[in-house]
């Protein structure tokens, strides 16, 4: 959806995939597909209500969010 030369509108979206790919699915190998969704579900639960990130100044992205709510 970005246009010419916008590579950087996909940079949010892109580090969580990296994330996603390198900190859950090549750690964690599955045999089917119920496993994987149930894992990545998961995952994105810790990402968004546990896990603290530097550039939010060490606080989840659910602190964030709802503060702004």
């Amino acid at each position: 959806m970005d246009g010419k030369g916008r590579a950087t509108d996909n940079a949010f979206i892109e580090r969580f995939w990296r994330s996603i790919k390198y900190e859950y699915i090549y750690l964690n190998p599955t045999n089917n597909v119920m496993e994987l969704y149930q894992g990545i579900d998961g995952y994105i639960k810790y990402y968004n209500e546990e896990l603290r990130q530097r550039k939010l100044d060490n606080r989840t992205p659910l602190d964030v969010y709802s503060l702004a709510a």
